[in-house]
């Protein structure tokens, strides 16, 4: 248990630290420490597993001044890199704390470490000089005080608490006062008074302790010349001068007025104004005081953020022999004014940015820092624009850029981000930093077609390879995401259409489409008779991953053209008059058929049909028929649409035994196809005509007319050879006549094939006679002839053309609707 328990315990302990230490790491390291001091164990104060540092890339983040300490890759430690020398680093500050920044990556994360190096005693206290001459009148009274120098250490801390001595002497004795925490004032005391007769010089040694275990001692030795005459010193009205300036005040400008006063006479209480010897060459350079008034102005510019004050030792001397001096302090501060601008620098930066990226990313790690103090110094930090990014404030300076919104690459390719900063001084001063953030494309958009269903026309008999039509879908992704290619999609929304013989094949053996280009092109010749529409799908994918993809249907709708001539059918049986029927056909393209006719038949009586079909559609399909011969007055016509031949007026005699009629038959198509037929009619008494069309009949089914030439001769000679069965056969005659006359009333009065119909919207392309094509959205309708079989495409037109005159007339078709229907699906009459 205690194995198991052991590192769970560890890593709550550094948890609970961690959170009471707000997410700061705290080390301490003394300097001077050698090269590879291990300072602590960063990874695993981070709560980082082994191996975790080299992989996560932990790093440190430089912040301007060089920090002595680096990561060891291998074990995550926080080691020295170089010699640490706290005064170096941080000078007189105390403690002196490094604030640095530790990164991990996968995911990114930013942590904060303070590392404090601690003071050791490396630096012995120092005098500004090894010697100090002074002059000292002999009349000097005992309890005199002269001021002295006192010495410097660099360190800090008990290490830097100074005690000084005097070596022995009955003349001098040391007197040391604080004037505040940090500073002592030193005072040589006379104790005797001097007699220059006796002793002109003394030497003293003046030695510095400091605090350090053990203490290092520091020397200076004091030269005392004894002087004659001139025994009183000036006196300054003030031993210690207060003064506040502002940071901004102008070079020239007086800040102070000294006054020293000598009660000498003559020329021992003339007095000059001058620095005393302690001041660095550095400072007289910002402060001028003029040697005879004592008026002290500005001769620099101050800053408040590298000095925030001043301690200026002024000695007033006078002019007598030996001159005697008296000394003051000038405690000058530097007031803060807001001067500096705040500064924003970007530490990390993790660009571009994927469109998918969740809403909290982090894009880059920001510093922000003033150096004025106070108000002057606090920094409020803002983002332009404020969507979709926003700032995230960590620790004091430091911020996170995140994304706040979604990205959508398709709207915004890129970003320029503006990180402004603004402190809090009157007027305050503001900074900014400009990122550029592109964003990267994923694939999140699929091709779009520009519509949804595309309608293509094209003639049929067409050339194989040419160009249908062209499709183009649009991917607004970028590269291979953007990237669309094409194909006809097979299966489950693919199309196809029927195919002749009623077969089904895909849309795929009739067009293909360019992967590239979306190019529609026919792989084959079209042919309207075989394949009306196709619908399929075309896809567009792109190449992104995983690919997107789009459908579009295509609606291709093959237009007939009259290719093809009508075709003569063979007879179906016999005709509504007595004899008058079809008996064969020869060739598609012509035949010879035979009809009988009474004479005394009355007009309009029906003699034969003529029936014909053509497998074209539309105009190219729609059949009228012309008596070609002959021409004239004949005693037959011909039902200009209904192919049924019949009597002009009333048959005579003088009309001959037989009539040869040449019919033809045509389609409305540009050009027009044509067929002919020959129908010889021949003539005779009635009851001839009946047993004739009797004979027929029960010879042959749909023989009533037969064909001519040597047929007919054999018929002559069957007649004569019975005129001796006449008389016998009268009655039978009589009774096949009455039976021809029933059989005439039952076709000519039978109902015709009704045309049945059935609601719903056809989508097959219409041919108007000037060649437009359109959609047809009226009610379909299947159509069937009686003694014929259906045709699927048969197109009913109202024709502009005028009825016959005459009795014909009834034979003409009845004026169909304005807009035609569109026939469909014909059912065969049983």
């Amino acid at each position: 248990m205690g194995v198991c328990w052991g590192p769970v315990v560890r890593v709550l302990v550094l948890q609970a630290a961690w959170a009471l230490g707000g997410g700061q790491v705290r080390y301490s390291v003394p300097e001077e420490a050698k090269a590879g001091t291990v300072v602590g164990r960063l990874a695993q104060d981070l709560g980082l597993e082994a191996g975790e540092p080299e992989a996560r890339r932990l790093r440190l983040v430089a912040q301007g001044r060089r920090a002595s300490v680096e990561v060891s890759g291998a074990s995550g430690a926080l080691v020295v890199s170089s010699r640490l020398d706290r005064e170096e680093l941080c000078g007189k500050s105390a403690p002196c704390a490094l604030r640095l920044e530790v990164l991990v990556e996968r995911p990114l994360r930013v942590f904060h470490v303070e590392l404090e190096v601690t003071d050791i005693n490396d630096n012995a206290p120092l005098f500004p000089a090894a010697r100090k001459n002074l002059s000292l009148p002999e009349n000097s009274p005992a309890g005199s005080r002269f001021p002295l120098e006192g010495a410097s250490d660099a360190d800090v801390g008990a290490n830097a608490q100074l005690s000084y001595t005097l070596s022995p002497s009955e003349h001098f004795g040391l007197e040391v006062k604080s004037k505040h925490e940090t500073k002592m004032s030193l005072l040589l005391e006379l104790k005797k008074s001097l007699d220059r007769e006796t002793m002109p010089v003394h030497r003293l040694v003046l030695t510095a302790s400091d605090g350090g275990r053990p203490s290092l001692t520091g020397t200076m030795e004091l030269v005392i010349s004894v002087l004659d005459a001139n025994d009183n010193a000036p006196q300054f009205n003030q031993s210690v001068y207060k003064v506040q300036l502002p940071e901004s005040a102008a070079p020239g400008t007086v800040f102070l007025q000294l006054t020293a006063t000598d009660k000498d006479e003559g020329i021992n209480r003339e007095i000059y104004y001058s620095f005393s010897d302690s001041i660095s060459a550095e400072v007289q350079d910002l402060f001028v005081i003029d040697r005879n008034s004592g008026e002290m102005r500005t001769a620099g510019e101050l800053d408040f953020e590298d000095v925030q004050s001043y301690d200026l030792e002024i000695e007033a001397r006078d002019k007598g022999w030996p001159p005697l001096s008296g000394h003051c302090s000038v405690e000058l501060e530097v007031l803060d004014v807001n001067d500096n601008a705040p500064e924003v620098w970007v530490t990390s930066l993790s660009v571009p940015v994927p469109e998918d990226a969740a809403v909290g990313t982090v894009v880059a790690l920001l510093s922000v820092s003033d150096r004025d103090s106070g108000a002057n110094g606090r920094v409020r930090c803002a983002v332009r624009p404020a969507a979709p990014f926003g700032l995230v404030a960590r620790l004091t300076g430091s911020y996170s850029l995140v994304l706040r919104e979604a990205l959508d690459r398709e709207r915004v390719a890129e970003y320029e981000v503006e990180v402004r900063a603004e402190d809090g001084g009157a007027p305050p001063l503001r900074a900014s930093r400009g990122l550029r953030v592109p964003v990267s494309d994923v694939n999140d958009n699929a091709p779009a077609f520009a519509q949804a269903v595309y309608t293509v026309l094209a003639r049929e008999n067409n050339a194989a390879g040419a160009e249908l039509a062209r499709l183009w879908a649009r991917d607004p992704d970028e590269a291979g995401n953007g990237r669309v290619s094409y194909s006809v999609a097979e299966g489950g929304g693919g199309g196809g259409g029927a195919a002749a013989g009623g077969g089904w094949r895909p849309a795929s053996s009739y067009v293909s489409v360019d992967a590239e280009s979306g190019r529609l092109w026919a792989l084959q010749p079209l042919d309207y008779e075989a394949v009306q529409v196709l619908q399929f799908e075309v896809r567009a994918v792109d190449a992104g991953e995983p690919p997107l993809c789009g459908n579009a249907t295509v609606q291709l709708f093959v237009v007939d053209e009259n290719d093809n001539a009508p075709a003569l059918l063979a007879p179906a049986g016999v005709g509504p008059g007595p004899g008058a029927a079809v008996s064969a056909a020869s060739g598609p393209g012509s035949g010879a058929l035979w009809a009988w006719a009474a004479w005394g038949a009355p007009a309009g009586q029906v003699v034969a049909k003529i029936r014909a079909v053509d497998a074209d559609s539309g105009y190219n399909a729609w059949l009228r028929y012309e008596l070609w011969e002959p021409r004239g007055k004949g005693p037959f016509r011909v039902g200009l649409y209904s192919g049924e031949v019949s009597t002009a007026r009333a048959l005579e005699e003088a009309d001959g035994p037989r009539q040869r009629l040449v019919i033809v038959v045509r389609d409305h198509g540009e050009p027009a196809r044509s067929a002919t037929a020959t129908l010889s009619v021949s003539l005779g008494e009635a009851a001839e005509a009946a047993l004739a069309a009797a004979g027929s009949s029960s010879s042959s089914p749909g023989a009533g007319l037969r064909p001519a030439a040597g047929t007919e001769a054999g018929a002559a000679a069957s007649s004569s050879s019975t005129n001796v069965w006449l008389v016998v056969a009268i009655c039978a005659v009589s009774s096949l006549f009455l039976l021809a006359v029933v059989l005439y009333g039952a076709s000519r009065w039978a109902p015709r094939a009704a045309v049945l119909s059935g609601p719903g919207p056809a989508t097959l392309v219409c041919a108007s006679e000037v060649g437009s094509w359109s959609y047809s959205q009226r009610q379909s309708r299947s159509l069937c002839v009686a003694d014929g079989a259906g045709k699927s495409d048969l197109m009913v037109f109202s024709p502009n053309f005028p009825a016959p005159p005459g009795p014909a007339a009834k034979e003409t078709q009845p004026e169909p609707p304005a807009l035609p229907d569109t026939v469909v699906d014909c059912i065969p009459c049983q």
